[in-house]
């Protein structure tokens, strides 16, 4: 990718050395409290309610030192802000044809864990965009897993974010509720349906794509990895290395090959309306 490193934009919320999202707050735990604790400690493997109470949390929460970041994160961020815009841009640009009004996300970086308008964000569970607060909530350390799964590279975060922001297009074009509303009304289909934003998503991404190979800022070598991140993340793929068999009805992302389908769809059209994924309900 073509790209100066540089600072971050103001769409970008930089939470990452607010220890763990900014703690509970001051003053006595209480039953919430405790049991916001307890859920993230059985999700994380971290034992929050110890730490809390040999602190002495009964008074106060006690808060590690900010991590300080290392020049690879930092570099990583400013790429995260770099590619944020230029998705939002562009996709600003393309909503204004049909007289949309593109209203910007906001990427929330940070560590660990920490608070979003759709509960608690945690790094366990990989970049996820908010409908709610309208946030792309992202722990760096996610790069690392994507190594692990055979996707690296700088388009390969790219593509990371330009999916997440293909979501929030969704939201603002109305999909987003209207795929909620039949998954309410079919709960049979929720899985199918969830599949087919996901995908859609993808090709969202490719859209993105297409119009960044137009302006030089990426070339082919870029699209092959973006195309290895999306087979990354596939369904099956992440199944099959987690427990060893794969159970195609309980996909809620696609497969690699359906991910890599829709992205190359949307990067080889660079249109919109190519991206119907629910008129074959994803498949």
């Amino acid at each position: 990718m073509r790209w100066t490193p540089g600072g971050l934009s103001s769409d970008v919320e930089d939470r990452r050395g607010d220890s763990g999202g900014g703690g509970f707050g001051g003053g006595g735990l209480g039953i919430v409290g405790f049991l916001i604790l307890l859920v993230i400690s059985l999700v994380t493997g971290r034992n929050y309610i110890g730490a809390y109470f040999s602190s002495g949390g009964a008074a106060h929460t006690q808060q590690s030192a900010p991590r300080p970041a290392s020049p690879q994160e930092d570099r990583s961020a400013q790429l995260a802000s770099f590619v944020l815009g230029d998705v939002q841009d562009t996709w600003t640009q393309i909503l204004a044809r049909d007289n949309i009004r593109y209203p910007r996300a906001h990427l929330v970086l940070f560590r660990d864990y920490t608070r979003s308008g759709c509960g608690t964000a945690q790094s366990a569970t990989g970049p996820f965009y908010c409908p709610a607060d309208q946030k792309v909530y992202l722990d760096l350390g996610f790069w690392d897993e994507l190594k692990r799964f055979g996707a690296s590279g700088d388009f390969a975060q790219a593509y990371v974010i330009a999916h997440e922001i293909g979501h929030h297009v969704q939201n603002v074009i109305g999909i987003e509720r209207k795929v909620r509303a039949m998954q309410a009304q079919n709960p049979q289909a929720g899985n199918q349906l969830s599949v087919a934003m996901e995908l859609q998503a993808d090709c969202f991404a490719g859209v993105w794509a297409h119009s960044s190979t137009d302006r030089q800022i990426t070339d082919q070598a870029d699209i092959k990895t973006g195309l290895q991140a999306a087979a990354a993340v596939g369904d099956d793929r992440l199944q099959r290395m987690g427990r060893g068999y794969v159970t195609p009805d309980t996909f809620t992302h696609g497969s690699s090959e359906q991910r890599m389908s829709w992205f190359n769809r949307g990067y080889t059209t660079g249109k919109v309306g190519a991206c119907n994924t629910f008129a074959g309900s994803g498949q």
